[in-house]
């Protein structure tokens, strides 16, 4: 069985999210969508992508229990900090404002996709350069 490169993976999750938004009836009129679960369901989709590219460069899934975003930050920032920057708005935005708040607001939605996008851009970064040492 080939294994599946982790950043490939993770932009199919974007992909995939993108497909869950349409589902959530962009309003042009008011800007808005109509209908929040949808958001939220690209939210988690993103997210998962996001995670998907983070955890193939900082190995922090070592030990019991799932790892907090706080690991998550302390390694960016340990490795690269254009990669913490860019979790720390994409955790804001997509995790807080799409995910619990739930967001309708059609430019917030499409900054969480950017920051989704920013987040495995640079995680791809890091990663061919890992492939290459």
């Amino acid at each position: 069985m080939e294994k599946t490169n982790p950043i490939e993976e993770a932009r199919r999750y974007v992909t995939n999210a993108e497909k869950v938004i349409q589902k959530a009836n962009f309003d042009p009129m008011v800007k808005l969508y109509s209908d929040s679960k949808y958001v939220k369901m690209a939210r988690d989709t993103l997210w998962k992508g996001c995670l998907i590219a983070l955890d193939a460069i900082l190995n922090i899934r070592k030990g019991k229990g799932r790892p907090s975003i706080k690991k998550y930050m302390e390694a960016a920032g340990k490795r690269d900090r254009k990669l913490l920057a860019a979790i720390v708005s994409g955790y804001d935005i997509m995790h807080l404002t799409m995910g619990y708040d739930g967001t309708k607001n059609k430019k917030v939605c499409d900054i969480g996709f950017e920051n989704a996008n920013a987040i495995i851009d640079r995680c791809a970064v890091l990663y061919n350069g890992l492939q290459c040492a």
